[in-house]
């Protein structure tokens, strides 16, 4: 079955999996109307929290699973076995000469390690599983030495002794020609069928050797584990009568079939955080908001990127953990700083993460054995979180908090418990401010000109104190920001890239550039026919990675109709990033076709009218001072109502924040504008 073909029915349901919950969101496509439900991760066994997340929101909305046309989902399961070092087995097979290519990787350091002290982490594949194949192609494509297969089962038999559970491929330009390295795919497949086999023109057919093999190997280590994890899901989907297919987030925003992501499972790294952004950005397009800024704020780190005018900006310099991983990927900065983020004294100063608290044991105020203060536990003290959360379901235990505070921040520093609660909170907020500039500042764009979109569990707590750090003045929280990551996967296209490398860096020439985008658009429009996507859903979108002669690095912008507009694109986009342009050759370097299939739009219902509902009021410690504040469930707000700050907005999935000099008004969307008044005013 394709990812478009699938029973007449008009119900989409997404489940998003987290550290601490999984989120599940179902739509009815013709109506827009959506249910929402969350419940407890399950760490040992992600299948069974899918599974009743799905029982849960189709109990509560009626939908049997026969009615399901799309069932999306958004996993960290390749992302977690990358970073905890916990896929499978894996070697890699290389050129002659090249097996010491992951040891020696990049001259760099990490930014922030000491130069001195700093050292090398452990590859994902050591040199003592690399084996050597006897082949070589040159840099333009051209064969060299023709691939002795008597090396070839050599290297069958190395591998065989090394009792492997995956194998990466990669040889040296096999991005100019992969001829070789897919024979040595096909003899590995043939000989070692029970093996997982990435090649790397399979996964990143560009030019550097370094990130290329990394790419290879750490799809080549997850992909055993993905396709159990999917087999599993679609087992489980199947026992309980869902006959619909099953799409997986991918890196790039888009969404993809089960067999893209078994043979590609590195292209799902980043999953989770990129169905937050295409949620923020579809809640935004209804209130007229192009210019974005979003800050997806969970328990242990905080996810920002940047939207302008509408679009998502990929990035291929992206990473996982310490790892360079450029496939591409919704361009994001992701910092250790979540409502679990740890506040200590080290060597006498405060500092808050990237330790976390995490979901076991936890903030102190979660009454689960966690004694040390978190940023959550600041907001408890503040008052800044009512004592009943998910709807009564949870309580919190405000004495804890306040103790964890006083014994390990308070005293030792000769605070007063809300001077120090403010203290942890600040630090945090100043953390994500960095981050923000990074994705704002420093590529030429000013925060005050975009919107700020706080979501996350842990999101609208601290929206306006970060708008007010940064000088912006309006700050939109979406209708259920604890779960907009699975919403998001509710609006996600179907989306697939297809690259190919120039054998050597030069001159923009449009005759070669055109020749190998035509080429990739035939590569996009069978992809598009695979996946069965109706002809007026299909968008198709060429770029070109471009840089001047000498740079280490390229920028990537639309292939137009002509290299003048092509290079003069890239003369404003450099401009724009590092403020100047250099008096160089421009190289072209790399070409890539976008394709998609579109999601159908759905209109959302109008929020109904506001509810009857009588505020609580709640002791809340702001900067400016302690005053009485009233806490209002979100539930009895309607379109077009109005709120003063300060006041505590509160639903099932979050939290929201509203302090003094900030009004409120909620949207038809649902969504809630935030403005900050003028000091004048």
């Amino acid at each position: 079955m394709t990812s478009h073909d699938h029973p007449a029915t008009s119900y989409s349901l997404a489940v998003d999996i987290g550290g601490t919950f999984t989120d599940i969101s179902l739509m009815d496509r013709v109506s827009g109307h959506v249910w929402r439900a969350k419940t407890p991760s399950i760490a040992a066994d992600p299948s069974r929290a899918f599974m009743n997340g799905v029982e849960a929101v189709l109990a509560d909305s009626g939908v049997t699973p026969g009615d399901l046309a799309q069932v999306l989902h958004g996993t960290t399961v390749a992302t977690n076995m990358m970073l905890e070092a916990k896929g499978a087995r894996t070697a890699l097979v290389t050129t002659r000469g090249f097996r010491h290519v992951l040891a020696i990787g990049r001259q760099d350091i990490p930014r922030k390690a000491n130069l001195y002290s700093w050292v090398k982490p452990p590859r994902p594949v050591p040199t003592s599983r690399i084996v050597e194949v006897d082949e070589r192609v040159a840099a333009g494509g051209a064969v060299l030495a023709d691939l002795d297969e008597a090396s070839v089962a050599a290297a069958v038999a190395t591998l065989r002794d090394m009792d492997v559970e995956a194998v990466g491929v990669c040889l040296l330009h096999a991005y100019a020609n992969p001829d070789h390295e897919r024979r040595v795919a096909e003899i590995l497949r043939r000989e070692l069928p029970d093996l997982a086999i990435t090649c790397s023109t399979d996964i990143l057919p560009v030019v550097r050797e370094y990130e290329r093999s990394l790419a290879t190997v750490l799809n080549a280590q997850v992909m055993p584990g993905v396709s159990k994890y999917v087999e599993r899901l679609e087992t489980r989907l199947s026992e309980a009568k869902v006959q619909s297919p099953l799409l997986l987030m991918q890196s790039n925003g888009g969404v993809a079939g089960t067999e893209a992501i078994r043979s590609g499972p590195a292209l799902t790294a980043l999953s989770g955080p990129a169905a937050g952004v295409v949620g923020a950005r579809a809640i935004a397009a209804e209130c007229g908001i192009k210019d974005l800024i979003t800050v997806d704020i969970g328990g242990t780190s905080a996810d920002i990127c940047l939207i302008k005018d509408g679009d998502i900006g990929l990035t291929q310099k992206g990473s996982i953990g310490e790892w360079p991983l450029p496939l591409p990927m919704v361009d994001m900065v992701t910092i250790g700083a979540g409502g679990g983020s740890i506040a200590a004294l080290s060597d006498g100063p405060l500092t808050v993460g990237p330790s976390s608290a995490g979901a076991v044991p936890g903030p102190a105020a979660y009454g689960k054995g966690g004694t040390r203060p978190t940023v959550t536990d600041a907001h408890v003290a503040l008052g800044h979180l009512p004592l009943k959360l998910l709807n009564g379901a949870m309580t919190l235990d405000a004495e804890a908090a306040e103790t964890a505070i006083t014994s390990h921040v308070s005293k030792p520093l000769g605070l007063g418990l809300h001077d120090a609660a403010r203290g942890i909170l600040a630090i945090a907020n100043n953390h994500m401010v960095g981050a923000i500039r990074l994705v704002s500042v420093e590529r030429g764009h000013d925060p005050r000109d975009f919107t700020l979109v706080p979501f996350g569990g842990a999101g609208p707590l601290h929206g306006c104190a970060l708008a007010e750090l940064l000088g912006m003045r309006r700050v939109m929280v979406p209708p259920a920001p604890g779960l907009l990551c699975a919403d998001g996967l509710l609006v996600a296209d179907l989306k697939s890239e297809f690259s190919q490398a120039l054998p050597e860096a030069g001159p923009v020439d449009q005759a070669v550039g055109d020749e190998i985008v035509a080429a990739l658009e035939q590569r996009a429009k069978a992809w598009l026919d695979g996946e069965a996507v109706p002809q007026e859903l299909r968008e198709r979108r060429a770029v070109v990675l471009l840089r001047f002669r000498g740079q280490g690095g390229e920028i990537a912008v639309p292939w137009s109709a002509s290299s003048e507009a092509t290079c003069e694109a890239f003369r404003v986009a450099h401009r724009a990033l590092y403020g100047f342009v250099l008096n160089a050759p421009i190289e072209m370097v790399t070409l890539r076709v976008e394709a998609a299939g579109r999601t159908p739009s759905s209109d959302r219902p109008a929020l109904r009218p506001a509810k009857a509902g009588e505020a609580q009021n709640q002791v809340v410690h702001f900067e400016s001072g302690s005053c009485d504040t009233p806490i209002i469930d979100r539930a009895t707000l309607g379109a077009n109502a109005t709120l003063e700050g300060p006041v505590i907005v509160t639903q099932l999935d979050a939290t929201t924040v509203i302090p003094p000099g900030w009004s409120a008004d909620v949207h038809a969307s649902g969504a809630m504008i935030l403005t900050r008044k003028d000091p004048a005013e």
